[in-house]
């Protein structure tokens, strides 16, 4: 990844931080290295948005990968998910994009709640993971 492609964090705080061999990674969004954010479609002429789960779901676990790499790890090394949802009737949409990145038997344990907002007003979903690799 080259240094203009990089998603740099909104505060005072790392993307990742290993402890022996655990790597947390911060809650993630879609926002990509632009700042612009995955999952957001202009839909008329009146700057009306639509919002998508699925695209911003997708977008953060793939986020969360690219995170991991930097730590010598990938997704099949997260134990434990947890899921921010700004409305739970996005559950469906979020739970089907979720399902091509992790299955029920070999995936990390999780836990989604809803919260008032985040960071910014499109977004929709956010992540945190906690993987474990063997240094």
């Amino acid at each position: 990844m080259k240094e203009t492609e990089k998603v740099t964090p909104r505060g005072a705080y790392p993307h990742t931080k290993r402890v022996g061999d655990f790597i947390f990674v911060s809650g993630t969004s879609s926002r990509r290295a632009d700042n612009t954010i995955a999952g957001v479609d202009i839909i008329d002429d009146m700057g009306t948005k639509r919002l998508n789960i699925e695209v911003q779901t997708r977008e953060v676990l793939k986020n969360i990968e690219k995170n991991l790499t930097k730590e010598g790890a990938t997704l099949k090394d997260v134990v434990d998910v947890t899921s921010f949802l700004v409305n739970m009737n996005d559950f469906a949409g979020y739970n089907k994009a979720y399902a091509a990145f992790f299955d029920v038997e070999t995936g990390p344990t999780r836990t989604t709640v809803a919260v008032h907002q985040l960071p910014h007003p499109d977004l929709v979903v956010e992540i945190k993971v906690i993987a474990y690799k063997k240094l």
